[in-house]
């Protein structure tokens, strides 16, 4: 039996889910509707410690909304994902800086951000198949093997992770970027990919009140080879039509129809918030595209961030 997605209903549980969250501490990273981090360092003094704030969070989800929620707490970003994971779906996992070691070895190696079939296959002929394995390797050994890949490997095998947890509204860049579960070659479905991440992308724009004057394009081969380009515009702006055109525009020069893709992404950076913004028009925005993006925004924010979507974008799955 399948049955149909209920997008608004689980849009709606997102912002009852990110309401509770936002009790105990402002800085809030989103990693997907029901996923995000916390950083709570701050928030000790006034709610007690971690690990009672992480419990008070899982018990308001089950109260309030009677929905389990996995919990992992942890010294980084890369281990309170994986602790949150391991005793899904109602599970609470701590990992203290001493136990980092002990915690990750036994592991599998696919638990690493970033380690897929081809990646984990690979290993597997070399004998590695577990995180401590991995560890145990040199660095310049799995550069040589990886590449640049080797180097964030070895670091998240040895709990090496020192990205800060930044909430949207710190944020440099707002970007989105999806990994598909078999390599992809045909060029309309991943267009189909990127004109979708490009509707989120400018909807978090407009929704946190900011243009971006530059847009980036990610593409990742099947052998993590990753190509980025960019391109500067001559005005900020949050259109969603605009920001299309561009990186529409660098995905054509980057292709040439051979390649086996596992991953795109885009995004923009260069973020001013709109009173930043001295406008000055722009030929490639007409009014029709702005009252466009508005009547999206306004339905969307009340059905669900996926309702309204331009036909372009519905092709990702053909």
């Amino acid at each position: 039996m399948r049955l149909p997605g209920r997008m608004d209903l689980y849009v709606q549980v997102s912002h009852q889910i990110r309401e509770i969250f936002s009790r105990y501490t402002p800085l809030i990273e989103p990693l997907s509707l029901d996923e995000a981090f916390l950083d709570v360092s701050a928030s000790e003094k006034l709610f007690g410690s971690a690990e009672h704030i992480a419990q008070k969070v899982k018990d308001d989800i089950l109260n309030e909304l009677e929905l389990v929620a996995s919990v992992g707490l942890a010294p980084s970003k890369f281990i309170a994902k994986i602790a949150s994971d391991v005793n899904k779906p109602d599970g609470y996992v701590i990992v203290d800086p001493e136990s980092v070691q002990g915690f990750l070895d036994p592991l599998p190696v696919g638990r690493i951000w970033g380690a897929g079939k081809v990646t984990v296959a690979a290993f597997d002929r070399m004998g590695i198949r577990t995180i401590g394995q991995l560890r145990r390797q040199s660095q310049t050994w799995l550069k040589s093997q990886f590449g640049q890949m080797g180097d964030h490997l070895w670091q998240l095998a040895n709990g090496i992770d020192v990205r800060e947890v930044k909430s949207e509204g710190q944020s440099k860049s707002i970007s989105h970027e999806t990994t598909f579960a078999v390599d992809l070659y045909n060029k309309d479905i991943l267009e189909a990919w990127l004109s979708h991440l490009t509707e989120q992308v400018s909807w978090r724009l407009r929704k946190h009140e900011l243009k971006g004057k530059t847009i980036n394009l990610k593409v990742r081969h099947h052998d993590f080879k990753t190509i980025t380009r960019a391109q500067s515009l001559s005005q900020a702006t949050d259109s969603t039509d605009l920001i299309w055109q561009t990186v529409r525009s660098l995905f054509n020069q980057y292709w040439t129809g051979k390649a086996s893709i596992r991953l795109v992404g885009m995004g923009v950076t260069g973020l001013y918030r709109h009173d930043q913004v001295i406008e000055q028009g722009d030929l490639f925005v007409s009014p029709e595209h702005t009252k466009i993006d508005k009547i999206a925004d306004d339905i969307n924010a009340r059905f669900g961030a996926t309702t309204l979507q331009r036909g372009r974008s519905k092709n990702r799955n053909n």
